[in-house]
């Protein structure tokens, strides 16, 4: 709970060093983007414990992504958001088959994380539609994260490795346009 205040505080805290260790998270000061959560998925060095992290990521956008669509005012806005989400969707389904081919662990719900994915949007909500597309950026950041290192990863078969470069660009795609978007509002 301490390090969502330190989030929703956000350039208050602007003393704290580039990287920083807070309980099982990592945190980054960026002066642009504020406190940001730095992902560690993807530096696993087994395939099978890439994969179960990279499905534990995707349920916690997923409940985010509800999460927006809920809050969210304007409905076009919201339609949008929803045609993100069914790429959050279909990336899950991808790595849950690759779990069963592989023998990874494919968890049926989010990790502690996604108490943080979707609470920032409930914190935003309160600021209005640009504010929860701002905080929807900060989540994508961890994904694209994720995705670039899961398409370096050493034991990633061709398939694998086109898959993530596929989640990555659309990882991209979505990082963008809710960087645009809230800026134009």
């Amino acid at each position: 709970m301490q390090a969502l205040i330190v989030f929703v505080v956000g350039r208050r805290a602007a003393r704290l060093p580039p990287v920083e260790r807070r309980g099982s998270f990592l945190w980054s000061q960026d002066m642009q983007k504020g406190l940001y959560m730095v992902t560690t998925v993807g530096n696993e060095a087994v395939f099978q414990d890439l994969v179960t992290n990279l499905i534990l990521l995707e349920r916690d956008a997923i409940a985010a992504y509800e999460s927006t669509v809920e809050r969210l005012s304007d409905p076009a806005l919201s339609a949008q958001i929803e045609n993100f989400r069914q790429d959050h969707l279909q990336h899950l389904d991808v790595l849950q088959q690759m779990a069963a081919q592989s023998g990874a662990e494919a968890p049926a719900e989010g990790d502690m994380k996604q108490l943080l994915t979707t609470g920032k949007i409930a914190l935003a909500d309160l600021f209005g539609d640009a504010a929860i597309l701002k905080a929807m950026r900060t989540n994508e950041e961890d994904t694209v994260t994720a995705y670039e290192r899961a398409s370096g990863h050493p034991d990633a078969i061709p398939e694998s490795r086109a898959f993530f470069e596929k989640a990555l660009a659309d990882e991209r795609r979505h990082r963008e346009w809710m960087q645009r978007t809230s800026e134009a509002l």
